[in-house]
């Protein structure tokens, strides 16, 4: 089996769809029950979400939630900084907005 599934092998569109498709991203809203935190030394976003969250996978929701902060390319967050922590009750409300941005055809 080959590693890479060769370009002129995608026989529908829904190959195409699927191959190049871009992921997007809600909006992360303001609450008045979201939580602030300062950074420590060696924080990472995706123990911060496995705290708030239960869930490590939601890290995304945080690193977006700070835009001017955390770099979407790292889980390291810097020391001292404040960051906000989307309400534990706005995640399926967010997690409802990436599938219907994302699940479109």
């Amino acid at each position: 089996m080959k590693r890479y599934y060769p370009i002129n092998q995608i026989t529908t569109d829904s190959d195409l769809k699927r191959r190049y498709k871009t992921t997007r991203y809600p909006e992360i809203l303001f609450g008045e029950s979201d939580t602030y935190v300062y950074t420590t030394k060696g924080d990472r976003i995706d123990v911060l979400a496995q705290t708030y969250y239960f869930d490590s996978s939601l890290w995304w929701i945080i690193s977006l939630a700070n835009p001017n902060i955390i770099s979407f390319d790292s889980i390291y967050l810097p020391v001292g900084e404040q960051i906000r922590i989307p309400s534990i009750s706005q995640i399926s409300l967010i997690i409802a907005r990436y599938e219907a941005l994302n699940n479109s055809n």
